[in-house]
């Protein structure tokens, strides 16, 4: 999984903040990888995906997510995520 972010984006640390939080909370989802990409660091690869705002996060080329993420919305990525993984 891919999390673009922004360095400067609140949204973006707070569904950082949900990730880590999550992890800790159910130990199924400490196998879920999530690779992330600051888009002003790495405009090249960030530029082959179809977003507008961050965070977005895609699994393989799909988008999972764009914009303001709650936890609960994380949450429903990574069940779905989970099942459609095995």
């Amino acid at each position: 999984m891919k999390m673009f972010i922004l360095k400067s984006c609140p949204h973006c640390k707070r569904a950082q903040t949900w990730i880590t939080k999550l992890k800790n909370e159910n130990p199924m989802y400490q196998n879920i990888e999530i690779e992330l990409i600051d888009e002003q660091v790495n405009s090249e690869v960030a530029n082959q995906y179809d977003y507008y705002y961050v965070p977005a996060l895609f699994d393989g080329n799909v988008k999972l997510h764009e914009g303001v993420a709650s936890k609960e919305k994380i949450r429903k990525i990574f069940d779905e995520y989970l099942k459609n993984d095995i």
